[in-house]
């Protein structure tokens, strides 16, 4: 294949990847969502480029220099950009499934689709933060060429982790347990980086060393790397050669799934056995799986910054931001689609009367008692004295009150149904409607208690936000029968739209 050639079918390849969304029968709904998207993608942003400066004015009177104390924490960042792209970052196999009825070699679709994985975005990300740290921190001793060499490291190690996602999540495509290879070889760097107590802390001072070394402009450094990614990038190549076979050639096998009766649901009636849907639901579908596992990272992840860092311990907004959102995001990212899901099947819940109240009623429940994760994350800011036991009722109480009333409203508006086995920007979520509810159901209780913060202290104001909790809560049979008469006076609208986005 000549270079003209090669350079017209890369254009056109990354065109037609560009252009894969407007194709979705669910584009003219999420004009909006754009908007919305980009706010949600500045605001990380910002919070990056924040991080970057309150890091540099921790660590600037330490024993060692700021950049010093980041260049060593390495693993952490790879760790955290490792896991974050589960949700971000999707595999070439099947996007070349769809061109092989073309007159395109195999070996160059995949050079182009590994080669855009390296120049994705994504891996620009985390410029928001090392941009502002590095401008305050490393040219007072490189220079500039110090730092666009700090710049460049740390961009094309990104780089390098984004193939070394690819390649095991490619074969956890083909088996899960594959997943425990990595798992393990991160928990053993976390070992000695933490808890292997030695004079000479070689796994801190080595990224340490190599991080000065691109500073440096050192060759052994630049080499290192850039083979790094040349042997992953080769390693993709064939691996994904043997993916592409097996996604075309593959066979659907139907396995035998065990049914676990929880009988101790039984006693709930009709509602038990719509909270029984809602667990097997969790345990099985990739989407709504998937949501509650990204969910209990971002907590986990914020209450281990909150408990053990004192990064926050200045900004009353964030630990506002901490408070609730570790009580709100499970049940604002999983009841955004409410009853999208059920839109696959919503024609037999029409049969018998008072159905969808009694799964409207299972699935409070469920989420009220999703909400026992946030509790147990938070008992680690609360053991380290960062955190009031009423302040953990009160946001919890609030969600259960407050958030939740407020985000069950969708189930009268939500008109179409979501592919449950596909990943997360692909499962046609996000309508105009939803990406405001969830927006203002995520940030309007930051607001009311931030303002009850600065004007009562934090002891009124966790009052008051448990006692509108509490009233909200007791009074759910109420606001949920109001939203199921309302479902029923758009039954007929709401199920026509189910069927046609099946």
């Amino acid at each position: 294949m000549d270079l003209r050639r090669a350079f017209f079918l890369y254009k056109l390849i990354a065109k037609n990847q560009r252009c894969q969304v407007r194709r979705h029968p669910m584009f003219e709904k999420n004009v909006i969502m754009k908007i919305v998207s980009y706010f949600i993608v500045a605001f990380w942003a910002v919070y990056l480029m924040v991080l970057g400066v309150s890091f540099h004015s921790f660590f600037k009177d330490s024993s060692l220099e700021a950049f010093d104390w980041i260049d060593g924490g390495l693993v952490w960042f790879l760790i955290l950009d490792f896991f974050s792209r589960f949700m971000m970052q999707d595999t070439p196999a099947q996007n070349v499934k769809q061109y092989k009825l073309l007159n395109i070699p195999n070996h160059f679709l995949l050079h182009v689709f590994l080669l855009r994985i390296g120049m994705q975005f994504y891996n620009l990300f985390w410029a928001f933060f090392f941009i502002p740290f590095g401008i305050l921190s490393v040219p007072q001793f490189y220079g500039v060429e110090g730092l666009v060499g700090f710049w460049l490291g740390w961009w094309l190690l990104f780089v390098l982790n984004s193939y070394w996602y690819l390649f095991w999540r490619t074969l956890m495509n083909r088996n899960m347990l594959w997943g425990v290879c990595p798992f393990l070889l991160y928990l053993l760097c976390l070992y000695l980086g933490i808890f292997y107590d030695t004079e000479n802390q070689w796994l801190f001072e080595g990224a340490i060393y190599l991080m000065r070394g691109f500073c440096q402009w050192s060759t052994w450094c630049w080499l290192l790397l850039i083979v790094g990614i040349i042997v992953m990038y080769i390693a993709n190549f064939y691996l994904q050669k043997v993916a592409v076979y097996m996604e075309i050639s593959k066979v659907e096998h139907i396995g035998v799934v065990k049914t676990r009766n929880m009988k101790f649901l039984d006693r709930y009636g009709v509602v038990g056995e719509y909270m029984k849907l809602e667990i097997k639901s969790m345990m099985r579908n990739l989407v709504i799986r998937k949501l509650y596992i990204n969910g209990g990272l971002c907590m986990l992840m914020l209450c281990g910054l909150f408990s053990f860092s004192g990064i926050y311990d200045e900004l009353p907004f964030m630990r506002v931001f901490i408070c609730v959102y570790c009580f709100s995001c499970l049940g604002v990212m999983t009841l955004t689609t409410i009853m999208c899901a059920e839109g696959n099947y919503l024609d037999g819940l029409m049969v018998h009367k008072e159905t969808v109240f009694s799964l409207l009623k299972a699935k409070y429940y469920f989420q009220c008692a999703v909400l026992l994760v946030p509790v147990l994350f938070s008992l680690m800011p609360i053991v380290e004295g960062k955190m009031p036991v009423l302040t953990m009722l009160a946001c919890a109480f609030f969600t259960s009150g407050v958030v939740f009333p407020f985000i069950f409203q969708l189930a009268v508006y939500n008109d179409f149904s979501i592919h449950l086995n596909k990943k997360l920007t692909r499962s046609g979520r996000n309508t105009k409607v939803q990406m405001l509810m969830s927006a203002a159901a995520m940030f309007l209780p930051m607001l009311i208690m931030y303002v009850l913060v600065e004007v009562f202290g934090e002891t009124y104001a966790a009052i008051v936000m448990l006692s509108m909790g509490v009233i909200g809560t007791i009074l759910h049979p109420l606001w949920l029968k109001n939203i199921y008469q309302r479902f029923m006076k758009r039954r007929y609208q709401n199920m026509d739209g189910f069927r046609n986005s099946r």
